[in-house]
């Protein structure tokens, strides 16, 4: 299973590594000769991190009442109360993690930030074995995992530079210099065996994926191509044994660079912010639109007063450029707007209602609050009623009137059909539709009565399609788009 290591807690680490990109990689026919020289340079600059924290411990229990002669006084004595044979009470725990020089005059460190969470005492470990201690905590990013570090060295420390993670290919080599199980300085070497890895950790996944040995204690720790750029900061392993399978992701060097600039000069990440609820466009989604699966992001709504509301979004568009950059999938979207300049105007290339179209829009802030992306996925089907309405696709369908707004606790504001009931052996069911769900849009026409979803189904079977695609709200206020078939 995938695991994000604590490096405080659980142990879990991530290791480092050097890729091979462009003429590098042609240099080294079956691999490189040597990576010494790479190592010998780059060593000085991956540093050692050592923390420790208080943590509360169970107050113990009573310790035996031996008497004053007995014949295991002096060993109960020695064993209890000199060699602390029952801990209780708070403790000191510590942990190693590693990291990396990025400015060796100021004295800044990036390292993981779970390497670092909730540390009292964060030291710093040299390959020449000198020791600093953290200054201060410059800044941290939770969502990718993210530490930036001060210290105050004597003389000017070793550093490294960040490569660009975009131009790393799969199957170029790189090389890990880190901290695992506490050995200090250990290279090891592999390949990029996949990019933009969603590992489910957050909502800007987009990692590196290396078969380099990554074991605990290298969080933290550069990922380095073979010209000793860092291209990756290693964050997560799969690993059914806490060990190295060959397994483990990197945060690309473009985010890392990205988030470590905000933290320098905000003490905090500053993310672009759209204002829209974002669906996948699955296959039969894809159908009823005319596009190719899982190709933008589906529109399913738009936050009032939003940079996207103002922009004049609409439920129903599927984004398919942002700022010059393709949207390939719904999880791509929130990476490329999170990454674009707060207040900067942004072109968009849009498909609405069948026809490409182009819209320019002013990137907000997104506050913690906010969600940039959601699956909006539907609840089970509860259970069929036996209401009077008109059966269509296997829906039982209503006009909204106020007794029905009550009974299924809409909001009136809330505008469509309402479903009173759903044949079990029907398409709508196995899409999750449900008694209460709202009808709003059916063909992304408006839909009032009974008779308007008729309309819409009758024209999609004429345009050769074989799914109608539905907007769908419900009790909760949350909108999302249902392609069911008609055939």
């Amino acid at each position: 299973m995938i695991e994000r290591s604590s490096a405080l807690l659980i142990g879990l680490g991530l290791g480092l590594m050097l890729a091979v990109t462009g003429a590098g990689a042609e240099t080294f026919q079956f691999g490189p000769a040597s990576v010494a020289p790479l190592a010998k340079r780059l060593s000085d600059a991956v540093v050692n991190i050592s923390t420790s924290q208080t943590v509360k411990g169970p107050a113990g229990v009573p310790l035996p009442k031996v008497p004053k002669g007995a014949p295991f006084e002096d060993f109960f004595d020695d064993f209890f109360n000199k060699r602390g044979g029952v801990p209780h009470g708070d403790r000191k725990i510590s942990s190693l993690g590693s990291g990396f020089v990025i400015d060796g005059k100021e004295g800044l460190i990036v390292t993981n930030n779970h390497v670092i969470e909730g540390a009292e005492e964060i030291d710093i470990n040299f390959h020449d074995g000198s020791k600093l201690v953290v200054e201060k905590i410059l800044g941290r990013d939770t969502k990718a995992d993210l530490a930036l570090l001060k210290v105050s060295p004597k003389k000017p420390l070793t550093d490294v530079k960040f490569g660009s993670s975009d131009s790393i290919e799969v199957g170029d080599w790189v090389m890990a210099i880190g901290n695992p199980f506490g050995l200090g300085g250990s290279v090891s070497v592999g390949i990029i065996s996949a990019k933009s890895r969603d590992i489910n950790s957050g909502p800007y996944d987009d990692y590196l994926q290396t078969d380099a040995a990554i074991n605990k204690g290298n969080s933290g720790g550069p990922l380095f191509n073979m010209n000793g750029e860092v291209i990756g900061v290693n964050t997560a392993i799969i690993s059914p044994t806490g060990g190295s399978i060959g397994i483990g992701f990197a945060v690309p060097s473009d985010t890392v660079s990205n988030v470590v600039d905000q933290l320098k000069q905000y003490g905090e990440v500053r993310r672009g912010w759209l204002g829209v609820k974002i669906q996948s466009v699955t296959g039969d989604i894809a159908e009823t639109l005319g596009l190719e699966e899982n190709m933008g992001a589906l529109v399913a709504a738009v936050t009032p007063d939003s940079p996207a509301s103002k922009a004049g979004l609409q439920p129903g568009d599927v984004i398919l450029k942002f700022d010059g950059k393709e949207v390939s999938s719904m999880r791509g979207l929130p990476k490329i707007v999170a990454q674009a300049p707060i207040g900067k105007a942004v072109e968009m290339e849009l498909l609405r209602k069948g026809k490409k179209e182009n819209a320019q829009v002013t990137v907000g802030r997104l506050e913690e609050q906010d969600d940039n992306a959601s699956d909006l996925k539907s609840d089970d089907d509860e259970g069929d009623e036996d209401p009077k309405g008109s059966a269509i696709i296997g829906l039982t369908l209503s006009p909204l009137t106020d007794d029905l707004r009550k009974k299924y606790s809409l909001d009136k504001n809330i505008k469509g059909v309402v479903v009173e009931a759903v044949d079990p052996q029907s398409p709508a069911a196995t899409k999750g539709l449900k008694p209460g769900d709202v009808i709003v849009e059916a063909a992304q026409d408006t839909v009032s009565d009974p008779d308007d979803l008729a309309k819409s189904i009758e024209k999609v079977k004429k345009a050769g399609r074989k799914a109608v695609l539905l907007r769908v709200e419900d009790s909760k206020g949350d909108l999302r788009f249902v392609a069911v078939p008609v055939s």
